[in-house]
């Protein structure tokens, strides 16, 4: 039934969206979607790191279902607590349960030029000034990529993004690398501004995220960083996207579900590859406006999904990133 809840000391301000027998029918109805309906997972390697751990393959569909014991013991070893060390360590930050901080909103691909007031692609320069706004802001605890630099070859555009945000910031790095090739560029560049790879391990300046494709796929790509994040003790945050009413149930308990089951099973695979890695349960689920056919992301329903998810991290002792409005 998950992880045994202990009672968490509370800190900070806490919304009580779900009950008890509410988070046990989301998990239990989780258990059972990993575990008859399973999850397409694209990667040959995580493939073979699920067989080991006992699921059961389908080698054919690529579909890997996960028994209860796997969560289970994923949950049982994942930290209760993470650190996002700052190469500056006055900037270290804890991630545990009922403990807030905050980050950019960040991931954009357009922004609004300061200068001419106008629309336009964002570029390099545009992550380097952003990042390095975000650390002087006090409010900001972690600076997350702010937008794509648009401006380099697409192939390697993770690179440059991740040079100039070691370069302006003395806080902790989240970075999307999009691939294991990438991912391990990112590791080579943290372990020599860290001091080596011990010293990155030990304290680690950055953590990756990965989205799972849903409804209940983990793409290749996904797949690859969870693993190299899992082996070099880079935290990785494994981050759903689901969108009620499109790529998940229109009922906001059937959404939860889903997004459950995705972020579990990459939860599960990061354990899998190496117990004990520290992951992050993370959320920007919402939902999908069926009248305009865009997601909004400033919808009330994903402050309510974001709650809910903070309980569902609870639950797990787990600890958890969530989007904002």
């Amino acid at each position: 039934m998950g992880r045994s809840r202990k009672t968490a000391e509370r800190e900070g301000f806490s919304v009580s969206c779900l009950s008890d027998n509410d988070l046990d029918a989301i998990h239990f109805a989780t258990l059972e979607i990993l575990q008859q309906t399973g999850v397409r997972v694209e990667s040959d390697e995580a493939r073979d790191i699920f067989e080991e751990s006992g699921a059961f393959i389908d080698r054919e569909t690529k579909l890997v279902r996960i028994p209860p014991r796997l969560v289970e013991e994923a949950v049982h070893t994942a930290p209760s607590s993470v650190l996002l060390a700052g190469r500056n360590a006055a900037y270290d930050v804890t991630i545990k349960s009922r403990k807030t901080h905050f980050t950019n909103f960040g991931e954009a691909l357009m922004v609004l030029d300061p200068a001419t007031e106008e629309w336009r692609h964002s570029t390099k320069q545009d992550v380097a000034d952003i990042t390095l706004v975000c650390d002087a802001l006090s409010e900001v605890d972690v600076v997350w990529r702010p937008c794509d630099a648009k401006d380099t070859p697409s192939e390697v555009s993770s690179i440059h993004e991740m040079e100039v945000m070691l370069a302006n910031t003395s806080k902790h790095i989240v970075h999307g690398p999009g691939s294991g090739d990438l991912m391990r560029k990112d590791i080579q560049m943290g372990a020599l501004v860290a001091g080596g790879m011990a010293a990155l391990k030990e304290r680690p300046l950055f953590s990756s995220v990965v989205c799972p494709s849903s409804p209940l796929t983990l793409g290749k790509n996904c797949c690859d960083v969870i693993i190299e994040s899992a082996r070099t003790g880079v935290p990785c945050i494994v981050l759903s996207m689901t969108l009620a009413g499109a790529t998940s149930p229109v009922t906001l308990p059937g959404t939860l579900i889903d997004h459950n089951a995705e972020v579990l099973s990459g939860i599960v695979l990061s354990q899998s590859a190496s117990k004990g890695a520290p992951v992050v349960y993370g959320s920007s689920t919402t939902i999908f406006d069926l009248k305009t056919a865009t997601t909004p992301v400033g919808a009330p329903e994903l402050a309510m999904i974001s709650a809910a998810v903070g309980k569902l991290s609870d639950y797990y002792l787990l600890p958890t990133v969530v989007a904002g409005g």
